[in-house]
């Protein structure tokens, strides 16, 4: 069963946390430097980048398998599991990435590329979670219209006025938006994150 919308909340706020870093590490690391050399070298060397870097393409390889699932019948793949679970652990293991991102770059954004490749991540990671969130709050809500006018219970589905939506056409139109904005972001991320990897093997 997918996660509730209390539970994406919660993970809402998760990434929020972890993203923290990022916006005070041009106050942390210039200490850590200075009061923490020796812990500064080993966050910013080969080998902690290394095995923090293989957790994070373990993490993005693990996302693909909700894909494999999904076309799984037509592409004669057979994956234990309903695609709810698939996609449950597809969102958590989201935010997960982020975290280990968080540990890989020690907040940092790094220069150039490197920051271009974050912030497509940040963008194909925050997509997906403010669609799953949205998505979930209208399909979990008791109301059955929404919109930017006064929405009457007596409203027929037929005669809405401009700008009011029934619950099903509201989710099928978010869903479209936020879903293919996240399938875009990804295959960017994907094509730059095959860059990374090889920028980081052969031009140390």
């Amino acid at each position: 069963m997918k996660p509730r919308f209390s539970t994406l909340i919660l993970l809402t706020f998760a990434t929020a946390f972890l993203l923290l870093p990022f916006v005070f590490s041009g106050l942390y690391m210039p200490q850590l430097q200075t009061q923490a050399f020796e812990l500064h070298e080993l966050l910013r060397g080969n080998v902690y980048k290394q095995i923090t870097g293989f957790v994070c393409l373990a993490f993005v390889l693990s996302e693909i398998f909700l894909t494999l699932r999904k076309r799984g019948r037509k592409w004669k793949i057979k994956l234990p599991g309903s695609i709810l679970i698939w996609r449950s652990v597809h969102i958590f293991a989201g935010v997960g990435l982020i975290g280990i991102v968080m540990l890989h770059t020690v907040g940092t954004t790094g220069i150039n590329f490197n920051a271009a490749l974050l912030w497509v991540f940040w963008g194909t990671s925050i997509s997906a979670l403010v669609g799953v969130v949205a998505e979930t709050g209208v399909l979990e809500s008791p109301r059955k219209y929404f919109g930017w006018v006064p929405v009457t219970s007596e409203m027929k589905p037929q005669k809405l006025p401009f700008g009011v939506f029934s619950k099903g056409p509201l989710i099928r139109d978010m869903r479209a938006l936020w879903l293919s904005t996240h399938i875009f972001l990804t295959c960017i991320f994907f094509v730059m994150l095959g860059f990374h990897i090889f920028l980081a093997y052969f031009y140390r």
